[in-house]
């Protein structure tokens, strides 16, 4: 048979499932354009910038069962995707990229946008693979997707040169694709150990990541057996429902909201599943963890890296964790299990709805209280809704204000933490789940990095609404200068005036000024949405109240300071706050 290489990759596109490619044509690659839009099964999406694209495929992978894709040129199309493609490395997300590339075959030099990209992606990716013949076309693409889905998923870089793509070529056959891996093997020992440690366990505790958001009715079921408190990282906080009793919140210890401290204060044996203890998650590291400690994980190079395990896991969440379940039903005495409810719940409760009184309480000086506004918006939304968030103060106070209620349907960047992540990954949520509310919430700093990515939601007539958290600084960073600093450089935006990029994207635009609006704006919001065009809502947000999460963060570095350096820092700060009350 004889095909060109664009036919040869759309059709290992349309094997692996892939229902959406994002990118920009150019000359390396319009050939394969051309066959995508032939295609019954795949939509290409054109963007205004590759960074992007990359996003959107993210919010696919994230949100959906396909992995998101991008078609992009070499060169300048790879520099401006790889914020997107970095997020999904660090984060642990599937993503194809497929690159068109210079000719192999012209013998010339100094080509258009000739670079060797394999050195250039080689930190942010899984793997780089460069097609060398038609035939090695459908067998690379499956090799690379399964190194995207396998252990910990990440990205994967393939590069088509521009002969192979546009001229035809002998091949054999045109082969299904198969799975060619295998999950690690269980270690029976470690999970009969891990299940004794937790039984002998007065308080043991539950903390859980994105590797665990498939397995989320095997947490629920171990929680309520052994009555353990539930903690999330930033990343994993919809892996867990909060409204279950046990839910606690995001983190515990000094980065933690009350329900999580106080729950988590007496637990002295931890399971952690599917989370790396990285900076964010962990408060900066500040996460108290008990000498007891259980990891699973199926990535071994996660273990003992920040905190010490008493036994590590390697192992799949969601066969792991029913092993483990089923492994306490067997060796546990008559009558043991499941145990007994105890105060917890109530003391979580308690402390969830006197946390939520005194941000109610919380004068916003004529802006809009943040806790009013994600209040109103959990109650107007559908439980399943899809909430996006960015990088930003934004971030943590979702993070302690809004309740989620499925897995994987409050997204977040997090260790690669970019901003401009929300608006496009919020049209690559919405494209894969059209029947399901898709909100976004950005900072007015994120706007400005990927909002034009709007004209897409427009032209393909996506409903998502944008609320945009606007205070005229990058806000997250700004509270950190201010609280050691006394002074905020380079934090403070221009005035930007919203509504036109409305005007410029057609997006509906509303104007939230005020807490008596909230309810009446996200009515209208959801109204204009459901027709199926974009909004976007200027949010007059208050950010004068500090999360639990920024003030543990900044009490947690400082105490980690050197003493001589600590009395600096505390001595400038308290320098610089006597001279502004002076003036």
């Amino acid at each position: 048979m004889k095909h060109t290489g664009a036919y040869l990759a759309r059709f290992a596109l349309e094997q692996l499932g892939v229902q959406y490619t994002f990118g920009i044509p150019g000359v390396h690659n319009t050939e394969l354009y051309d066959e995508l839009n032939n295609s019954e099964t795949i939509t290409p999406v054109l963007v205004t910038h590759e960074m992007g694209a990359a996003f959107m495929a993210e919010g696919v992978s994230r949100t959906s069962d396909s992995v998101g894709a991008l078609v992009i040129v070499p060169a300048a199309g790879t520099t401006h995707a790889m914020s997107g493609i970095g997020e999904a490395f660090l984060d642990g997300i599937p993503m194809l990229v497929i690159s068109g590339g210079i000719r192999r075959d012209s013998g010339k030099s100094f080509q258009l946008h000739q670079l060797e990209q394999g050195p250039l992606v080689e930190g942010i990716t899984k793997g780089y693979f460069l097609v060398q013949s038609h035939a090695d076309i459908i067998p690379t693409l499956y090799r690379a997707y399964d190194a995207a889905i396998q252990d910990t998923p990440g990205p994967v870089f393939v590069e088509i040169p521009s002969n192979i793509l546009l001229f035809g070529g002998q091949v054999e056959t045109l082969p299904e694709y198969k799975k060619s891996f295998n999950n690690p093997s269980l270690d029976n020992t470690k999970i009969e150990q891990a299940a004794q440690m937790l039984l002998n366990a007065k308080r043991p505790g539950l903390y859980v990541g994105w590797g665990a958001h498939q397995a989320t009715h095997l947490l629920i079921e171990l929680a309520e057996t052994l009555q353990m408190p539930v903690s999330t990282t930033m990343q994993g906080i919809s892996v867990f429902p909060h409204d279950h009793p046990l839910h606690a919140g995001m983190g515990f210890g000094k980065s933690g909201v009350p329900a999580a401290k106080e729950a988590f204060a007496d637990v002295d044996c931890l399971l952690a599943v599917g989370a790396r203890f990285g900076e964010l998650a962990t408060g900066s590291y500040g996460l108290p963890v008990p000498a007891n400690l259980i990891h699973l994980d199926i990535n071994p190079n996660v273990f003992d890296k920040n905190y010490p395990s008493t036994i590590s896991i390697c192992a799949d969440a969601t066969e792991g964790l029913q092993a483990l379940v089923e492994k306490l039903k067997t060796i546990s005495p008559p009558g043991q299990l499941p145990r007994p409810s105890s105060n917890l719940p109530k003391l979580i409760h308690e402390k969830k709805t006197d946390y939520f009184h005194e941000w109610e309480l919380h004068d916003s000086q004529g802006r809009v209280n943040p806790y009013l506004f994600f209040r109103s918006l959990r109650q107007k939304l559908a439980r399943d809704a899809f909430v996006l968030l960015d990088d930003g103060n934004h971030t943590f106070l979702a993070a302690e204000l809004f309740p989620s209620f499925e897995s994987r349907h409050l997204i977040s960047p997090t260790d690669f933490n970019a901003m401009g992540y929300c608006v496009p990954a919020a049209i690559g949520a919405k494209l894969s789940n059209r029947n399901k509310q898709v909100v976004g919430i950005v900072g007015d700093g994120g706007l400005l990095m990927t909002g034009l990515e709007l004209l897409t939601a427009s032209t393909l007539e996506l409903g998502v609404i944008i609320f945009v958290f606007h205070d005229g600084e990058l806000g997250q960073i700004s509270q950190f200068q201010k609280i050691p600093l006394n002074r905020k450089t380079c934090t403070i935006l221009g005035d930007i005036k919203i509504e036109g990029l409305a005007l410029a994207t057609g997006a509906h635009f509303i104007g939230m000024q005020q807490n008596s609006q909230i309810d009446a704006k996200i009515d209208e919001a959801l109204r204009v949405s459901a027709t199926g065009r974009p909004v976007l809502v200027d949010v007059n947000i208050d950010y004068s109240r500090k999360t639990c999460f920024t003030k543990g963060v900044v009490s947690t570095n400082l105490s980690r300071f050197p003493l001589g350096e600590k009395v600096r820092f505390i001595g400038r700060a308290l320098k610089r706050h006597l001279l502004e009350q002076g003036e």
